[in-house]
């Protein structure tokens, strides 16, 4: 199940996506409202974000009625593989959903460039809170960007987008797989195993970390990942009070962004196999749509874009999808 529906509808109307009718005043629920979550400091602190926008959205919730449940995922437990060996974005969500179809939590908060564009049957994504910054940050004690690092520099990332990327745009450069929190990252940084790294601007800031960051990257430099920033909340879709207390925080707009982005994800066929960049913003009533996919080793990039009424999100990004998945033909991901 995608969310395409979800841009343009206010609650979840069953397993094709969307929200339900029951839009009137929630209920009280019996019982603490659970929220399901991984255990990462960033994890934490976006859960702790949605438990924050629920209270303040419901005199009838109090903070003891709301528990974050941890829960540690298969992607949590892998730490010196990259988890493409292993099987993609569902690594980071898969526990959470068999908690959340087995009645052990009551919602599930992700990062969404985490959630595969397919859901399990019964479950879906009822609200999106606000888009953060979406720019990747680049790290690095001896250099002040990308393009200002020395000739043979080494650059360490997990992210087969942005690999993929740095190579296109610096394929004098070496790089090398870089995992790990941000102390872990700095760590190895001023330890000399590489010069220079990348984080999501978005994470540093839900942290209180952005001082850490030497230097956002503008997105005409390093477009990125489908749906960074975003914050989504998934819940059993026969869940009306759920969804009811959910209707409040959902963003309309960063919803019609993400309808397009993983549109287009949808269509490539995309996961973190393969490297794919899209960002969709809004003026007005207008959405802009630019995308990117890459061969592994950086040697080509092809780019599209689109630009249209916020309602034609989701078709915007199908279209744009396929043009790509067209141009690129059979055998442009190979190598991952």
């Amino acid at each position: 199940m995608t969310i395409d529906k979800l841009a343009a509808q206010k609650c979840l109307r069953g397993a094709q996506g969307g929200l339900s009718t029951a839009t009137m005043n929630p209920q009280p629920r019996i019982g603490d409202v659970r929220i399901g979550t991984r255990g990462s400091p960033l994890a934490l602190a976006q859960a702790e974000e949605v438990k924050t926008r629920l209270l303040a959205a419901h005199a009838n919730l109090t903070a003891e009625a709301v528990a974050i449940v941890v829960i540690a995922t298969t992607g949590d437990r892998i730490q010196d593989k990259p988890l493409r060996e292993f099987g993609g974005k569902g690594l980071f969500t898969k526990e959470i959903e068999e908690a959340l179809l087995a009645g052990k939590i009551d919602l599930a908060v992700h990062s969404m460039k985490d959630v595969p564009t397919e859901l399990p049957p019964g479950l879906g994504i009822a609200c999106l809170l606000p888009r953060e910054d979406p720019r990747d940050g680049f790290f690095s004690p001896i250099a002040d960007s990308l393009a200002a690092l020395p000739h043979g520099a080494v650059v360490g990332s997990s992210s087969l987008r942005r690999v993929a990327q740095v190579r296109h745009i610096r394929p004098d450069l070496v790089v090398v797989d870089f995992r790990g929190n941000v102390n872990t990252r700095m760590r190895k940084l001023s330890e000399g195993v590489a010069q220079a790294t990348f984080l999501a601007c978005a994470g540093l800031n839900r942290l209180g970390l952005a001082d850490r960051i030497t230097a956002p990257i503008p997105v005409d430099v390093m477009l990125p990942a489908v749906a960074q920033a975003v914050i989504g909340i998934e819940i059993r879709l026969d869940d009306s009070i759920t969804a009811n207390y959910l209707a409040p925080l959902h963003h309309l707009e960063t919803a019609h962004c993400v309808a397009a982005e993983r549109a287009l994800l949808a269509a490539l066929d995309g996961s973190c196999r393969t490297p794919i960049a899209a960002l969709a913003e809004i003026h007005g009533s207008q959405l802009t749509l630019r995308a990117q996919v890459l061969r592994v080793d950086g040697s080509e990039c092809l780019d599209a874009s689109r630009d249209g009424p916020v309602g034609d999100a989701a078709a915007m990004g199908r279209d744009a999808g396929e043009e790509l998945s067209d141009r690129a033909g059979p055998g442009f991901f190979a190598g991952v």
